[in-house]
């Protein structure tokens, strides 16, 4: 009798059923990636080198974007529907409350630059009150992206949209295709937060570099709050959050040829609440030997890859740090809780 081998989708799948993922949700999240996927997975040099660096690293580490391959952008999407992880809803409430203010505020006829953009469903909401003369959808996955704009482009013909594969998290330059006029950067959900504060300002600033005259942000905060709405919003019941996380190794596999089997790691999410962010880390559950193109390392049972931050800021530090980083806050808006903030803020001149 042939015994059929398990693939890290059978892995993964089995993960959120023992969770209790109704089987619909696991058939969204989990189709087989394509073998054009999977040949344009051969990563390049420096994504080569960043993973072999952080997995050499004394604490071992893994960069956030490579949890966003097109998997992970599925499981992203699921984990926004989840009740625990109020900021994609809380955020989509105050675009729904203020959103014709928004407009006001940003104004009609942008660039819009969609950093992050995955199945541009939070841009889309607002090209009736916006009206963008362009949209440019940036992200590092950009089979997904391409995808979600042919349907957009029917939607929405009168718009002109492009659609950009890069990892815009370093340093980057928008090709000419991109108007120059009034370029309007959209960076909406918690994603600032995944860089470390002074990161973040390098970011921002060069995004102020990038904004031309007139140019200006649109971008989401989350907010502090509690840390067991922060816990619960890391670590949801269902397990979602557990498969995204470990698809990074499933991910890791296939860029350097690594060989991490995903069933022996747990994910570990929690709030720091001396450091102010959430960390996202996969535990190993057994001691074991990875291997990969050019590099090894031995982990115990126990030991930690670091794999997320997510910073939570004051509204005050928010606003600070966008001043820092050659911009002026217009207006914020926000949650009756407070949760989550929405900040329109305007490229300073040099």
């Amino acid at each position: 009798m042939m015994v059929k081998t398990a693939t890290i989708e059978d892995i993964l799948i089995c993960h959120l059923a023992w969770c209790g993922v109704a089987a619909r949700m696991i058939n969204l999240m989990l189709t087989t990636c394509t073998s054009d996927e999977r040949q344009a997975a051969i990563a390049n040099a420096h994504d080569a080198q960043e993973l072999h660096a952080g997995l050499r690293a004394d604490d071992a580490c893994i960069s956030p974007k490579f949890l966003y391959d097109a998997l992970g952008s599925k499981l992203f999407e699921a984990i926004c529907e989840l009740p625990e992880y109020y900021p994609t809803r809380t955020e989509a409430e105050i675009f729904e409350r203020h959103g014709a203010e928004i407009a006001r505020v940003a104004g009609l006829g942008t660039t819009l630059i969609d950093l992050g953009a995955g199945n541009c469903a939070k841009a889309a909401k607002l090209f009736p009150l916006l009206q963008p003369a362009q949209y440019v959808a940036v992200d590092i996955s950009s089979e997904f992206t391409h995808d979600a704009l042919a349907r957009l482009r029917q939607r929405f013909p009168q718009i002109a949209m492009e659609a950009l594969g890069m990892d815009f998290s370093n340093r980057f330059e928008l090709p000419d295709l991109v108007r120059a006029e009034r370029r309007l950067f959209f960076y909406p959900g918690s994603s600032l937060g995944n860089f470390t504060p002074e990161d973040a300002q390098a970011f921002l600033a060069r995004l102020r570099a990038q904004c031309g005259p007139d140019g200006g942000i649109l971008i989401g905060i989350d907010l502090a709050k509690d840390k067991a709405t922060l816990d619960a919003a890391y670590d949801d019941a269902l397990g979602v959050t557990a498969a995204f996380n470990l698809n990074i190794l499933r991910h890791v596999n296939r860029l350097v040829d690594a060989d991490f089997d995903i069933r022996q790691w747990r994910h570990h999410g929690f709030y720091n609440t001396a450091r102010g962010r959430i960390e996202m880390h996969l535990e190993a559950r057994t001691p074991q030997e990875v291997h990969w193109r050019g590099g090894a390392r031995r982990f115990e049972a126990g030991d930690c890859i670091h794999t997320e931050n997510s910073y939570k800021y004051q509204q005050a530090d928010a606003i600070k740090l966008l001043e820092r980083s050659g911009f002026e806050a217009t207006r914020v808006w926000t949650d009756p809780q407070r949760w989550f903030a929405v900040i329109h803020a305007q490229a300073i001149s040099p």
